[in-house]
């Protein structure tokens, strides 16, 4: 019996309808296509183009595709089984956190879960701000700042309408951006000379496919180790795992895709940026405004389910509030200049508590959970260490360019959270 077959469907109604600390009930899940179009509007993400143009130009085309391909059976892999457990579960990553961190250690899980969506969100208002002041050429400060304080409130909101209210602006947006996406393409295959001619472009830099894979699966690893927080919401494990497949890997590597074409034509990765160079400005802030807005929608909602669980609390919409208002006055200071890196960095780290969470979950509770008011270990030892080290190989692994380096942590951290949970099951 699941975590969420415990909860009596006939219940009192909750606090809040997304159930920020407790199991999604039977009643309130919903089939694969929905699940599928907020996982596709979450991947739909404009700085993957940029991440394709990097790796694009690095290699043949026919190569590329293979690293394409590569990178997003691994991305698309790890968030399947990130996903299954929310399914399972019925629960957010960093309430499953409880289970094999204990209830203190979850904690420090919500905090850097949550802490870094901040920051990112905070980044994406930024942007949107300095990329409209560029397009009409504004100098001074206040119509941009006006322009971060508008959609950040735009997102807010969204996020506080919770699943039903992201489901409904991917279900609008994202159709819209991917027919300019593949419109967009299509001048490009126009300005090479068709496929074939893709296909005949020499690469113009150096990367090495440890390099590129890792480009790849970095481009979602830590957001996709939250994808519980969407999949708990599915009526099966099989549903949460196509939808997983349907947003990481055909979403992701669409973007991409789109990218690496992009920059091999026009030498230009960026929508936003080639639609305003071409003085089509109305589709670059389009392009620009619809992308953002889900995505740091769904970035509001991961960190307000975090602060939730922090606080023990049924409602998320609080921190959800705060967090934007500390994200937005991020925006208004420069933060997207300063702090992506740092941010990319955190890339390195996030995934390795998948690794823990799955390898625990495998050794221990794949039969059941109990109660989440039933457990009564605050922090446990055998997920930290798990997590320790498998930050340690990931990060020594990105700075000498050894493999995969978000696989290596998780495949690390997963293997000792599974060896260490067997001996404590066994106890």
């Amino acid at each position: 019996m699941t975590t969420a077959d415990l909860r009596e469907d006939g219940a009192a109604p909750p606090v809040d309808p997304d159930y920020p600390v407790t199991p999604v009930p039977r009643s309130a899940r919903r089939g694969v296509v929905s699940i599928s179009v907020v996982l596709i509007g979450f991947t739909v993400f404009a700085p993957t183009l940029m991440a394709g143009a990097s790796i694009g130009v690095g290699f043949p085309f026919s190569e590329f595709l293979l690293v394409l391909l590569v990178g997003s059976a691994v991305l698309g892999a790890y968030v399947a089984a990130i996903g299954f457990l929310g399914a399972r579960t019925g629960l957010t990553t960093v309430v499953m956190s409880r289970y094999t961190f204990g209830t203190v250690g979850s904690k420090v899980v919500s905090l850097l879960l949550g802490g870094t969506q901040v920051g990112w969100y905070g980044v994406a208002v930024g942007s949107i701000g300095q990329m409209t002041a560029l397009a009409f050429g504004w100098e001074s400060g206040w119509a941009p700042a006006l322009v971060m304080i508008g959609v950040s409130a735009l997102m807010m909101f969204t996020a506080l309408y919770g699943y039903e209210g992201m489901y409904w602006v991917s279900l609008v947006s994202t159709p819209l951006i991917l027919i300019l996406a593949f419109w967009i393409t299509g001048m490009a295959l126009g300005e090479v000379g068709g496929i074939g001619g893709l296909f005949a472009i020499a690469p113009t830099t150096t990367l090495t496919w440890a390099a590129a894979v890792t480009t790849v699966v970095g481009t979602f690893a830590s957001a996709g180790t939250q994808a519980a927080n969407w999949t708990r919401f599915a009526r099966r494990g099989r549903d949460a795992v196509t939808a997983s497949a349907m947003g990481f890997v055909i979403g992701n590597g669409l973007m991409v895709f789109f990218g690496a074409v992009s920059a091999l034509a026009f030498g230009e990765g960026d929508f936003t940026t080639l639609l305003l160079s071409m003085g089509m400005i109305g589709w670059g802030l389009f392009f620009l405004f619809g992308n953002l807005w889900k995505s740091n929608a769904d970035a509001a909602y991961a960190f307000g389910v975090a602060g939730a669980e922090i606080a023990n609390s049924t409602r998320k919409g609080p921190f959800i509030m705060v967090g934007v208002a500390i994200g937005t006055v991020l925006a208004l200071l420069g933060v997207e200049g300063h702090i992506v890196g740092y941010l990319s960095l955190l890339g390195v780290f996030i995934p390795p508590l998948g690794g823990v969470l799955i390898g625990d979950w495998i050794a221990r509770w794949r039969s059941g959970q109990p109660e989440l008011s039933t457990l009564s270990e605050k922090l446990r030892w055998q997920a930290l260490v798990p997590y320790v080290l498998g930050c340690v190989v990931a990060w020594v692994s990105n700075r000498y360019g050894l493999g995969i380096a978000p696989l290596n942590g998780i495949v690390v951290a997963l293997v000792l959270a599974w060896v260490l949970g067997v001996r404590a099951a066994r106890r």
